[in-house]
């Protein structure tokens, strides 16, 4: 059974971030409010909380993880970034974006995509995800806490109709170690996906924000 941490959602409690940040050094999946969806998460280091997030998702090993980063300075860390990629994500960041990067060393496997050596990376607009961030140290995973049926697309969740608060813990309550609740309903949502692997960016996925990235590109 997951234990619930009530959080606000602009000024999230010190103590509990806490909490949270010992659950989550300790192997812990989380259930979490992002700035897009609710998101499943573990500390990007816990080997064996990734492996439960690939199995909760039914995610194959061939399918790439995104992690969330706190700063773009974060984000060079984790990722090889060029100038074009560094221009583009200055101006978009913080917000409902992932950037698809080479992955450096510091990258687990679990998380890239084995054939290109890739990663996908947020730095998210959601004080929640940030203090969390800045409290344990390292990246968190975030994967949306869609749990697909047979034959099923992660994309298609963009247009179906979300689950209440009380609808997704009762989901997820047997699945995840840790539910964080700031009274906020789920979105549903999913961020815009910008490959920048290459020096001409490409849009993988249309989603929240892209309004926006089609203007400035």
């Amino acid at each position: 059974m997951a234990k619930i941490f009530t959080l606000h959602p602009d000024n999230p409690q010190n103590r509990r971030i806490e909490e949270i940040k010992g659950a989550l050094q300790s192997g812990a999946v989380m259930l979490y409010p992002t700035d897009t969806v609710y998101a499943i998460g573990c500390d990007l280091n816990a080997k064996s909380a990734l492996q439960r997030v690939r199995q909760i998702k039914q995610l194959a090993n061939e399918k790439p993880l995104t992690f969330l980063c706190p700063s773009l300075s974060d984000v060079a860390t984790y990722a090889f970034v060029n100038n074009a990629a560094y221009r583009i994500m200055k101006h978009l960041i913080p917000g409902t974006y992932t950037f698809l990067l080479p992955a450096t060393k510091l990258v687990p496997k679990l998380v890239q995509n084995p054939k290109r050596k890739t990663t996908g990376i947020r730095v998210p607009d959601n004080a929640v995800c940030l203090s969390l961030l800045e409290a344990l140290g390292n990246p968190i995973i975030s994967t949306s806490a869609h749990i697909p049926n047979d034959n099923d697309d992660d994309d298609k969740w963009v247009e179906q109709k979300p689950l209440s608060r009380v609808e997704l813990f009762d989901r997820m309550e047997g699945l995840v170690d840790v539910i964080i609740d700031t009274g906020v309903e789920p979105g549903y949502k999913v961020s815009t996906i910008l490959d920048l692997t290459e020096e001409q960016p490409t849009v993988v996925r249309q989603g929240l924000g892209w309004e926006e990235v089609e203007e400035w590109m």
